[in-house]
This record gives structure tokens, C-alpha cells and sequence, in this order.
């Protein structure tokens, strides 16, 4: 039997030294990053969700490490000026007397070392009314939170609020999340579209039970029964007659906190009712 003779390769070999490549490429490539430092891929669409969560831990945590527990939320204008036109200067003045009156007495005002802390004064951070309400409880020699939110044209915090408790959000949903979770109450003075909105959420809420029930005040009466007609809601059938009752009216600083106490304001250390849906807030 014949058997074919494997073909012989003969081969060189370089015995010199060689450098290697530099791995400067694979180090400076963007998957080397440590991904929770990668801010292209923190930024990128996969991350959405997790950016939803960031805005929700950081400010829940800082709130946590104050004590605060509960909240009255203050909507309103950031149009309107201390010494604006019309009734400008007398919703400004009143709700600084307001922040400072809700502070004083809802249970803001507690020793450093002391917690809970209940009815802190919280807005949205911005000027206008929402500054009047943080001036007034940092008046009062109380804290105070302010949930601003990212706009096309810069939304800067007002110089009123506790540093400590004042955020930045760009997800109007998680903003919107934090202003409710805590309130113990709703004060709502003139305001344009976005105090609308915010109205309506927390209405919302209260309607189909997903709230606590907590007092919702509306300041001045005359301003928003010219700008909403709530009765024809409930004439067209879009609203139960008894939707009607899940707010009032109020004159003035004083007024507002009767109307707060009288529906229920939870003053004294005691955290706000439990959500009925889901059972955790």
C-alpha cells in the first residue's frame, strides 16, 4: 500500500521582541465604561426607566433624612409679583402669610432632632406664588420644599426654599408623584395652565379614591368662577353634584387655614390617611 507523503511546510520565525499594541483604544471605548458612570448610556432611550426611578429615590431620600412626613402643597402663578398689577400684590401677600401661618402651626416648625415633621410648605420652587409660600415659612423660621421642573426656558429655584429640600426634575409625571404622595392639603390660588393641571390631578385623585381625603382650597373665588365653570360640569353629567364638595373657597390667609382645619387638616403628628388603592404611599 502506497501512502502519500505529507507536504513539509518549512516555516521562519522572528525571535525578535515586539511591542504591543496599545490598548489605549479598548480602554477610552465607551462599553469599557463602568455603566452607572456612563452618562451616554444613563441618558440613552433602555434607560428611561431607571431615570423615572433616580427622580423618585433622590428626592423621597432627602425628604426621608428631614423628617418630613407630610405636606401642604401650594399651587399658583409664577407670573404673578410682589408688587404686580391688579390683585397680583394681594395673592402674593397672602400666600406668604399663609406659608408663614401653615408653618407656625401644622407641625413644620419641629426642633432639628425632632421628627416627624408634618405640613411643611411644599410648591412647585418656581417665583411668583410659589415663592410667596416658601418666603412666608422661611419667615416662620421653617422648612420648606420646593419640586422645581425643567423648561425650555429655565425654571430657577426661588431663593426661599431649604437647599437641602430643593430638587430638579425632568419627568412631570415624578414631580407631580412627590407633590401628591405626602399632602395633607391642596391650596390652590390664581394660576395659569400648569395650576390648572395640577388642580385637576389632585381632584382626580380624590374622586376616584387614589388620594387620601384631603382638604383642597381654592383662593379666591371670584378668579375661578370666571376661568371654570365646575357647575357645568355637573349639569352635562361629566361630574357627580357631590364632586362639587371636594373643594372650597377662600378669601384670604386666614380663611384658608379655617377652611383647612374644618375640612380635616391632620394637625399634631399624625401621618396623613392611607391610600385606599394601592395600600401603600
Amino acid at each position: 500500500m502506497m501512502f502519500a507523503q505529507r507536504p513539509c511546510y518549512l516555516t521562519s520565525m522572528d525571535t525578535t521582541p515586539s511591542t504591543p499594541p496599545s490598548n489605549e483604544p479598548q480602554r477610552t471605548s465607551p462599553s469599557y465604561r463602568i455603566a452607572a458612570l456612563d452618562q451616554d448610556f444613563i441618558l440613552g432611550q433602555s434607560m428611561r426607566g431607571v431615570r423615572f426611578l433616580l427622580e423618585f429615590a433622590k428626592a423621597d431620600e432627602a425628604l426621608t433624612a428631614w423628617g418630613v412626613r407630610s405636606t401642604i402643597v401650594v399651587f399658583g402663578s409664577a407670573r404673578v409679583r410682589e408688587a404686580g398689577p391688579g390683585r397680583d400684590a394681594f395673592w402674593y401677600d397672602q400666600a406668604r402669610r399663609f406659608g408663614a401661618i401653615a408653618s407656625q402651626r401644622g407641625g413644620a416648625l419641629a426642633a432639628p432632632d425632632v421628627r416627624p415633621r408634618d405640613n411643611v410648605i411644599t410648591t412647585g420652587g418656581g417665583p411668583g406664588i410659589m415663592e410667596a409660600a416658601n418666603r412666608g415659612a422661611w419667615e416662620a423660621g421653617a422648612p420648606s420644599i420646593g419640586f422645581n421642573i425643567t423648561l425650555p426656558s429655565e425654571q430657577q429655584p426661588n431663593p426661599y426654599t431649604t437647599p437641602d429640600l430643593t430638587f430638579s426634575f425632568h419627568y412631570f409625571a415624578m414631580r407631580k408623584m412627590h407633590l401628591a404622595m405626602r399632602a395633607n392639603a391642596l391650596v390652590v390660588f390664581p394660576g395659569g395652565f400648569g395650576t390648572v393641571d395640577e388642580l385637576f390631578e389632585i381632584l382626580t385623585l380624590r374622586q376616584t379614591g387614589k388620594s387620601p381625603k384631603i382638604p383642597v382650597v381654592l383662593v379666591d373665588e371670584t378668579y375661578w368662577r370666571q376661568v371654570i365653570d365646575f357647575e357645568a360640569l355637573a349639569r352635562h353629567g361629566m361630574i357627580d353634584a357631590a364632586d362639587l364638595s371636594l373643594f372650597e373657597f377662600a378669601v384670604d390667609a386666614e380663611d384658608i387655614w379655617s377652611k383647612l382645619v374644618a375640612g380635616g387638616l391632620v394637625v399634631g403628628g399624625r401621618a396623613p390617611t392611607p391610600l385606599s388603592s394601592p395600600p401603600e404611599r
